[in-house]
């Protein structure tokens, strides 16, 4: 559990240097930016200075300017107007020189309004070059180059990236402890039924031995001896399928359930009673019967300690609907915390001192990966016990 525990305290540190990553990305990204747009703007003063001065002047340093400056322009979007709003030049833009007029006009119009929610206008002054008597006024408006908007969306392309690695690899890592928790469960289970193989067939023996023992015999000790045998020799197949594919048949969950109450009640304290309820003794389920018992007998056990020294576990068997059949087992034991709800299917969680918490972990695995159904809490409250439910799929 150290490795695992180890291993999410890792996750955390990579999540946190991620963030800082990013946000260091995106500052440092902001910084940028922010230089680059003071830049185009002196651009764009620059460009409209240029453009006020050659509408000002008629000398020969006109052509110099016009191409030099004005015509160097060529990557901010920019849209000249007049006091009225007319449109009097337009560069760097999307427009098609085969559009028409109408569609030209509107085109510069969503640009126009685009322009004026992003930066204010420069103003260009008109003046008589004789008098330098004011005539008229005309607008520039800009907005960011392609250029800067690309480095204003890299920061969040680049997080968005990092988010996406970031999730595949937390995923990729909880399937590789997933798997490599499979295998250890697995090993462990196939190694567990071949250690009770060999004292098995050695009490087999010896019960056949007590058979013949006269004053042994008639006393029923014998045959209490070879319940708790076959119900070893069950424990034994229930390890060796974990790991392999069982194969399901048509089970009345009745009777199945009934003899696991049946072998549990004489194994408890008296003081606790094991109530089975159902309205059809009939109601059939896809199951594999070894393994289901394993699990109601897992429930009924966690039930028995969670109860103590008195109290009742109710098993309810419900028809639902959609093909699916509820096996409800309910104790009057002390409840689980909420905080602890969501981690009691988790390999290693277990409230007892002695203990590996690996039954529910087994129970979730055959129900869910084995029978194709469900196991959950369905209620659990700290005064009043806990109820788990089961849901396999009707025959």
């Amino acid at each position: 559990m150290e490795f695992y525990q180890d291993n999410i305290r890792l996750k955390w540190v990579i999540l946190a240097v991620s963030v800082t990553i990013s946000i260091a990305s995106i500052y440092y990204t902001n910084i940028l930016v922010d230089q680059l747009k003071e830049r185009e703007t002196m651009q764009v003063r620059l460009y409209a200075r240029a453009l006020e001065y050659t509408l000002n002047d008629t000398e020969n340093n006109i052509l110099f300017i016009t191409e030099e400056i004005i015509y160097k322009n060529n990557s901010i979007p920019t849209i000249l107007v007049n006091e009225e709003g007319e449109f009097v030049y337009s560069g760097n833009l999307d427009i098609d020189p085969s559009w028409s007029p109408k569609k030209k006009n509107e085109t510069l119009k969503k640009e126009l309004k685009e322009m004026k929610a992003t930066y204010p206008p420069i103003e260009i002054v008109l003046k008589d070059p004789n008098t330098g008597e004011v005539f008229g006024k005309q607008f520039v408006y800009y907005k960011n180059s392609f250029l800067l908007t690309q480095l204003v969306a890299y920061p969040y392309i680049q997080l968005s990236v990092i988010a996406i690695f970031g999730f595949i690899s937390y995923l990729a890592f909880n399937y590789s402890k997933a798997a490599e928790q499979n295998r250890v469960w697995v090993g462990l289970a196939k190694e567990t039924a071949h250690q009770l193989g060999t004292p098995l067939s050695s009490l087999m023996a010896w019960i056949e031995v007590l058979r013949d023992d006269p004053d042994i015999k008639n006393k029923g000790i014998v045959d209490e001896l070879d319940k708790d045998i076959r119900k070893l020799r069950m424990v034994t197949e229930r390890f060796s399928s974990i790991g392999s594919a069982p194969t399901l048949k048509d089970e009345n969950i009745y009777a199945l359930i009934s003899n696991v109450v049946s072998y549990l009640e004489p194994r408890v304290s008296s003081k606790i009673n094991i109530e089975l309820y159902t309205l059809s003794e009939s109601i059939i389920a896809r199951a594999h019967a070894p393994l289901l018992e394993w699990v109601i007998e897992n429930l009924c056990k966690n039930a028995v300690d969670a109860i103590g020294s008195s109290g009742t576990i109710a098993i309810k068997i419900l028809r639902g609907s959609e093909g699916k059949v509820f096996i409800d087992i309910s104790d009057t034991g002390k409840g689980i915390p909420k905080a602890n709800i969501a981690n009691v299917f988790k390999a290693g969680f277990t409230t007892k001192k002695r203990g590996w918490g690996l039954g529910l972990t087994l129970a979730k695995r055959i129900v869910e990966l084995y029978h194709g159904g469900r196991i959950f809490v369905k209620d659990s409250d700290e005064s009043q016990g806990t109820t788990f439910r089961i849901e396999l799929i009707s025959a």
